[in-house]
């Protein structure tokens, strides 16, 4: 059965990790579209173009000939909800973002790109799919392009029980070495963030944002995850894949029965 995919990314339209993802699944024999930024738009969350027009042009050369493709000039999440309702047709089956060049990993999806294009597909009641690979600086893509054309076969097969995000890390290793694949929970990665504060050509002072991760632990108990599903950042370094389901919802269900009995008194 051939598939309907919309593919996206945060890395940009000429991005070899998107390039590889479509063509594959397009060799695949699967109906693909790609719509992505016209350039890098990495961490910039679910944000929304809302004060200026979006434009997106035809891109040609750069994929399969099969392949429809677009550069948009907005934001990760711009470019699905264009292709959604403007760009396609007709909906895809399924939404594909990545593969992102490095890890989206713990808390780290919070800022992401990648996931939060996926997510709006989500969002738009289409089951979707974020690819990372967990690399800042290989370029070998096509494991994980593999891994995830079989994947979506399989989702031909057995379609996903309930409407959900499936984040993909892949560890950056060649195909025969990578374990496994493992169904994990999100973890909590913390960074030390760090300003670097230099002085421009002017005389001005301007701040550049760095960061290293200092610890990856354990989530809040009171979100009551599956204690026996290992972490995500846990399984890569162990060269597993490591495939967490994400929702869009993010009601606290143990901060609803805590905050139940609460008396409240206005004015």
């Amino acid at each position: 059965m051939i598939m309907k995919l919309l593919i996206s990314n945060d890395d940009g339209i000429f991005a070899p990790g998107v390039r590889i993802l479509a063509n594959t699944l397009a060799k695949a024999g699967h109906d693909v579209a790609v719509v992505c930024p016209d350039r890098e738009r990495s961490a910039t969350g679910h944000g929304l173009t809302l004060h200026q027009p979006i434009r997106a042009e035809i891109v040609e050369s750069v994929f399969d000939p099969a392949i429809k493709a677009w550069a948009c000039d907005g934001t990760p999440s711009d470019c699905v909800k264009l292709a959604l309702w403007a760009l396609l047709e007709s909906p895809p089956d399924l939404v594909l973002s990545g593969i992102n060049q490095g890890a989206n990993l713990g808390t780290e999806i919070l800022y992401s790109g990648t996931v939060s294009a996926a997510m709006e597909g989500l969002i738009e009641g289409i089951p979707a799919i974020a690819l990372s690979l967990t690399s800042f600086s290989s370029k070998d893509f096509q494991p994980a392009a593999e891994f995830a054309t079989s994947l979506v076969a399989q989702l031909v097969q057995n379609p996903l029980p309930e409407l959900m995000l499936l984040n993909i890390n892949i560890p950056a290793v060649k195909a025969e070495d990578i374990a496994g694949v493992a169904i994990t929970r999100q973890g909590v990665r913390r960074y030390v963030d760090v300003f670097d504060k230099r002085i421009d050509p002017r005389g001005k002072t301007y701040y550049w944002l760095t960061g290293e991760v200092l610890e990856d632990v354990e989530p809040p108990a009171g979100l009551n995850l599956p204690q026996h599903l290992p972490l995500d950042m846990h399984v890569i370094q162990k060269n597993y894949i490591s495939i967490t389901p994400l929702q869009y919802n993010l009601t606290y269900s143990t901060g609803l029965e805590r905050l139940s009995d609460w008396k409240f008194k206005f004015p």
